[in-house]
């Protein structure tokens, strides 16, 4: 056991103890609180539950998920969840440890969703757990929550099922917007390029090819091995711009840039939201600006 989470385990069972033996002690304003990992499973939660619940998320706008470590204030947020939503499908390797200790109920909301798995080095044949960027997919998590949400506060469960029907509407139309856009595209260059695969069940539902540098961020560092597969692929299929995402460095994409002469079509918002004032600070807005980004970019028409 590490040192770090040998404190994290003192600090849960002291917090437990001054929680009353884990029974949640609901939000400030005495709404059942539902505490999730990510600020994109936080958004979307937050238009089912309305006013009715209290919605928490566990990680801060721009952190990066994948190698999340734990803190003692997040530990207390568990202390008071009535219920815990993460994303499953092996996104948060820290999870399992982080609710080991707690009381709360614990939903994944992913459950459901037909995985894709990930077709290539040390993660070859495991799920990509980056399900919520397929519109599609994300009904599938609005569908759980609402069922999730109804057993916590049933006095409230029909106006989350109005609300989970409302918001799957705002997803389609960002879906076929998208659709529609790249549907002009020559076939060759109806390709998706990005540092990381997170893309793999967008591009499934917007029929673009997908290639990236590395599997999952868990990786950190880029091997030559991985940039020239890429740089490969670029010139073989003429795509004419790539991606990456917002919470990882671009510099090995821009080798990729350099090598080719694709273009650097911007930077893409996966595992987290930005800021109220930045540019993605819900996750509709996420998706649309990930489907312009992709569409300005490959058909030439950036501003």
């Amino acid at each position: 056991m590490s040192n770090l989470w040998r404190t994290l385990c003192v600090a849960t069972s002291s917090v437990l103890l001054l929680a009353g033996c884990g029974q949640a002690s609901g939000g400030d304003d005495g709404k059942p609180v539902v505490l999730t990992t990510f600020t994109v499973l936080a958004d979307i939660a937050s238009n089912v539950a309305g006013d009715a619940l209290q919605v928490e998320s566990i990680t801060k706008a721009g952190a990066e998920i994948h190698g999340y470590e734990p803190t003692p204030s997040d530990i207390k947020k568990a202390a008071k969840a009535d219920l815990i939503l993460d994303n499953g499908l092996n996104l948060e390797a820290w999870f399992e440890r982080f609710v080991a200790e707690t009381d709360a109920p614990h939903v994944v909301a992913s459950d459901g969703v037909e995985p894709i798995d990930i077709a290539g080095d040390a993660y070859q044949g495991t799920p990509n757990p980056h399900a919520w960027m397929s519109p599609d997919n994300a009904e599938i998590y609005v569908d759980n929550m609402v069922t999730a949400f109804g057993e916590l506060a049933p006095e409230h469960a029909e106006d989350f099922a109005a609300n989970g029907e409302e918001y799957k509407r705002e997803l389609q139309q960002v879906r076929d917007q998208l659709t529609g856009s790249l549907a002009a595209l020559p076939e060759n260059e109806r390709a998706l390029v990005t540092c990381e695969g997170a893309f793999s069940y967008l591009a499934r539902d917007a029929g673009l090819a997908e290639h990236y540098i590395w599997p999952v961020n868990a990786e950190q560092q880029a091997t030559p091995q991985q940039i020239t597969r890429t740089i490969e692929f670029v010139e073989r299929n003429g795509v004419p711009a790539v991606f990456c995402e917002s919470t990882v460095s671009d510099a090995p994409m821009r080798q990729v840039v350099s090598a080719t002469g694709a273009t650097f079509g911007g930077l893409l918002y996966v595992d987290s939201l930005s800021g109220p004032d930045g540019p993605v600070p819900t996750y509709l807005d996420l998706l649309r600006h990930d489907a312009d980004t992709i569409v300005g970019a490959l058909t030439g028409t950036s501003s």
